[in-house]
């Protein structure tokens, strides 16, 4: 079932910057306000950025070399929710769909996900800035 406004952050980890170092989802968040986007690619459209959170993170299926680069081109720093789009009849894989969520403390506080999963209108970073 996916993610929704009121559940806390799975413990859960995921890579960061090489398959070898991990961050845990939950801990990240426990006792701060952050941000959690995912794209369903690196370089795939939209940007983001910062706004009176301690935490802004990104989650996307690509490998950890890729987010590196992507982390780099955009000259940001890379630091498991039930979000996945099934892009197999246009991308060959299934893949993250796009959102935005708002996090105080490892609860979501907000959530915005695109409605065909991939689109660019409610999680871009203006919808969400609003409730920050």
């Amino acid at each position: 079932m996916p993610i929704k406004i009121g559940d806390k952050l799975p413990s859960v980890q995921v890579m960061e910057g090489t398959p070898k170092d991990k961050v845990n989802v939950a801990t990240l968040f426990s006792g701060k306000k952050g941000v959690l986007f995912a794209v369903p690619g690196a370089f795939t459209p939209g940007c983001s950025k910062e706004k009176g959170v301690e935490v802004v993170a990104c989650i996307s299926v690509n490998d950890p070399f890729v987010m590196a680069a992507w982390g780099e081109a955009h000259k940001c720093e890379g630091k498991a929710v039930d979000m996945e789009l099934d892009a197999r009849p246009f991308l060959g894989s299934v893949r993250s769909k796009r959102y935005v969520m708002v996090i105080e403390d490892g609860m979501v506080t907000a959530l915005n996900v695109e409605p065909d999963g991939t689109g660019l209108s409610c999680s871009l970073a203006n919808s969400i800035l609003s409730v920050l």
